[in-house]
């Protein structure tokens, strides 16, 4: 492959997978969607270099990656804050940088948030499954042989030696808070818990605990019981707020199992899965219910916002 336009990892960090949307349409299959946690920083790296909304980029946890262009580019990091530099020189996150063949780029570890975005001018060319490249480590699916990047993995991705020079200012870059609050719109089995639990459920906080990773998010705090504990296993949506036997809520993401059969208050709005996504282990969670009206009119808001700071984008 020495001979393909691309990037080639020098160092994959602690987990790094390739991306795009997501895998839709094949529940039945027992596929889950995968697709980046954190949607809205993984949109603006595409935005900012002019690429198709579903265009594929790598997603990197915690840090670490270490890539070298072997050919002229152009490319951005978005999401969690972590040095970016270039040829060991320091460069700026949200911000389109030009790399030429030979260049370095070297993420670090992260200081605040959890996931980064690294998007390249035209996207990575790799080859779909299912309609999809996003990489879903437990289905084997997607990315390169359904595995998370490798040193030596070199990713396609066109020449490009002509490209705007994008930035996003500063106040426009989302802040990662030790405080979360999630909405969250009820479904039917909300019923099947007491009032005093489901005010329980609001009224508390929890906290992100060390078992959290793309396939959910499990909680502590206090307890909440069901009173029907045997139910039949069904399909779960993103952002799903599961509630085993122990009480202890688990929002469940982007690799969530395709069925469940443990009770669900509700689901939390995509916009504040996000958020959550980015979130690191003794964060504080709050809970606070909305109906389907007000999710509809907080994801029409979060596009028309998205769309009129886009055209505000600074030139370099």
């Amino acid at each position: 492959m020495s001979g393909v336009n691309g990037v080639k990892v020098i160092a994959s960090g602690v987990l790094s997978l390739l991306q795009d949307n997501g895998r839709f349409g094949q529940g039945a299959l027992g596929l889950t969607t995968g697709g980046p946690m954190d949607a809205a920083a993984a949109n603006w790296a595409n935005r900012l270099l002019g690429n198709p909304a579903n265009a594929t980029l790598i997603e990197c946890s915690v840090g670490g990656l270490q890539l070298q262009a072997n050919t002229n580019s152009y490319f951005t990091v978005t999401g969690a804050t972590l040095p970016l530099s270039i040829n060991g020189n320091a460069a700026e996150q949200w911000t389109v940088h030009k790399i030429q063949q030979g260049d370095v780029i070297e993420l670090g570890m992260v200081s605040q948030g959890l996931r980064a975005y690294v998007a390249v001018a035209g996207g990575f060319n790799v080859a779909t499954q299912f309609g999809s490249s996003a990489t879903v480590l437990r289905e084997s699916i997607g990315g390169i042989n359904g595995n998370k990047l490798q040193p030596g993995d070199l990713l396609p991705c066109p020449a490009v030696n002509t490209l705007a020079r994008q930035q996003l200012a500063l106040a426009y870059r989302p802040i990662f808070n030790s405080i979360l609050t999630l909405r969250l719109v009820e479904g039917y089995q909300a019923d099947n818990f007491s009032k005093a639990e489901r005010q329980r459920f609001y009224l508390n906080s929890y906290n992100v605990t060390p078992q959290a990773d793309r396939m959910g998010y499990k909680l502590s705090g206090s307890a909440i019981h069901c009173q029907q504990s045997q139910l039949l296993s069904e399909g779960i949506c993103y952002g799903a707020v599961q509630i085993p036997p122990d009480g202890q809520p688990i929002v469940l993401l982007n690799d969530r199992q395709t069925l469940g059969g443990y009770p669900k208050i509700g689901a939390v709005l995509s916009l504040d899965c996000a958020l959550l996504a980015q979130a690191v282990a003794g964060t504080q969670v709050y809970f606070t219910p909305i109906n389907p009206q007000q999710a509809h009119n907080a994801l029409c808001l979060a596009k028309v916002y998205t769309d009129a700071i886009s055209h505000q984008l600074g030139r370099l």
